[in-house]
């Protein structure tokens, strides 16, 4: 296996690890998952969950620090999380009152995940 090869591999596990801190730091706050990488044509989620009427597509950037992380996310991304929300939505009916929100969960070294609830919301 070559360098990029190895390097690709352990990004994925870290991500993976990320994803999985984020899932349950959310269960203890008392979120349910409704899915966990949720891919579309049009885009992917990392999470989806909902704590009483709202539903929140998370996105989960695991960096070195916060600040690299939060920088991690850009507008086209924004976009096509926002689309496949929409596409999850479509197949859950049961969701159609819901409240929808985009947050972003930060994972650095050696710290707790930092959930930022309403991060963005379409169209900005």
């Amino acid at each position: 296996m070559n360098v990029r090869a190895r390097r690709g591999a352990a990004a994925h596990r870290r991500g993976a690890w990320a994803e999985r801190l984020c899932l349950w730091h959310l269960r203890l706050q008392g979120y349910r998952i409704l899915a966990r990488r949720y891919r579309t044509p049009v885009g992917e989620i990392d999470l989806i969950a909902r704590r009483g009427r709202t539903v929140a597509a998370i996105e989960v950037k695991a960096r070195a620090d916060d600040a690299r992380a939060a920088e991690a996310i850009l507008w086209k991304q924004r976009g096509r999380i926002a689309r496949a929300l929409e596409h999850f939505l479509k197949s859950r009916p049961e969701l159609g009152g819901a409240e929808l929100r985009f947050d972003v969960m930060l994972v650095a070294p050696r710290r707790w995940p930092r959930h930022l609830r309403n991060a963005w919301r379409v169209g900005e």
